[in-house]
């Protein structure tokens, strides 16, 4: 028999009995996996191959199928998905949910680690605190993929931050708030799936965001300058309803978690990769790719410092005890 998979993610239910051969019964489980970006991009490509190695270790007895571009449920609403049993798996901005824990915006405070090596410090230091966040909500963290580092777009040229004022600035955390807030912009909360539009109806005509993103939305059709600020390195995480992974067979469970761990591997690795390839490509495409001046960095890195301490005051004593950590790498 047929079964529709979506339906099924919808209803919450995690196993399906497939009957197969001559009445032999062969228990196979299946999982929805929703992302907000598109099939090109590089997270997708990492969860497929995610997903086709979970298939392969497990020899079909666990399907995850994937849903790109907010195609099941918008970028917010994942999470919330996959807690309530509506999805058993997804991918987050882990950023878009600090409203719930400060713990969830730390890697996008300015300048606070601006190469992937540093990255990767703040993340060794963050982990086990986020693991421990994402498990009280009833959920587990399967791995984590970095995006490339952040930097201005705009269609004229910025030499400071007074440079930013006024414009539409693109705001979708409580940091791109904050600093569209500290450099006089107007905040629009715009996602991923609707920023090309955004862009070309003009609701936008400035951001921070990677040159993933950019190469994404086509940005070259509506803005003109790009400036490298490598402002912060944001995260996807990746998660599983605890539930339905209490429900799999040991032996699935480990394919699941090896899987994950070659997943954020081969992620941090495409990162990088992709990073460079991304540039050339907005630059094929006409966009100014720029230094930023030294006035521009000086500015940014003030509100980098305000930002930093706006996040340790929220964050607490578990705040402290991470940068702490992270300044000791």
């Amino acid at each position: 028999m047929t079964m529709h998979f979506k339906t099924i993610a919808r209803l919450g239910l995690s196993a399906v009995a497939i009957v197969a051969g001559a009445g032999a019964a062969l228990a196979q489980t299946a999982w929805v996996l929703p992302s907000a970006y598109p099939p090109a991009n590089y997270h997708v490509e990492n969860l497929n191959q995610f997903a086709k190695d979970v298939d392969a270790a497990t020899k079909g007895e666990l399907k995850i199928t994937v849903h790109p571009n907010a195609s099941l449920f918008k970028a917010p609403e994942i999470k919330r998905a996959v807690q309530t049993g509506q999805a058993q798996a997804g991918e987050v901005l882990l950023s878009l949910h600090e409203n719930e824990n400060p713990i969830f915006g730390l890697d996008v405070v300015p300048f606070l680690a601006t190469s992937f090596e540093q990255s990767k410090k703040l993340w060794e230091a963050s982990k086990p605190a986020i693991e421990q966040a994402l498990d009280k909500q009833g959920l587990k963290l399967l791995y984590t993929t970095p995006w490339p580092p952040q930097g201005v777009y705009t269609k004229k040229d910025v030499n400071s931050v007074a440079d930013l004022k006024g414009l539409k600035w693109r705001a979708y955390n409580v940091g791109t708030s904050r600093i569209a807030e500290l450099v006089g912009a107007q905040p629009v909360t715009v996602q991923a799936a609707e920023l090309p539009q955004a862009l070309a109806t003009g609701v936008v005509d400035g951001l921070m965001t990677s040159s993933a993103t950019g190469v994404d939305s086509k940005i070259w059709e509506s803005l003109t300058h790009y400036y490298d600020t490598q402002a912060w390195i944001p995260k996807n995480v990746i998660f599983v309803n605890k539930v339905a992974f209490a429900a799999l067979d040991p032996a699935v469970q480990k394919a699941v978690t090896d899987s994950a761990a070659a997943a954020e591997t081969r992620g941090w690795a495409l990162a990088v990769e992709k990073t460079a390839s991304y540039m050339e490509t907005l630059k094929k495409n006409g966009m100014q790719v720029l230094e930023p001046s030294a006035e521009l960095k000086t500015g940014l890195s003030d509100v980098g410092a305000k930002l930093t301490d706006d996040w340790s005051k929220k964050a607490g004593a578990d705040g402290k005890a991470i940068l702490d950590a992270y300044k000791k790498m």
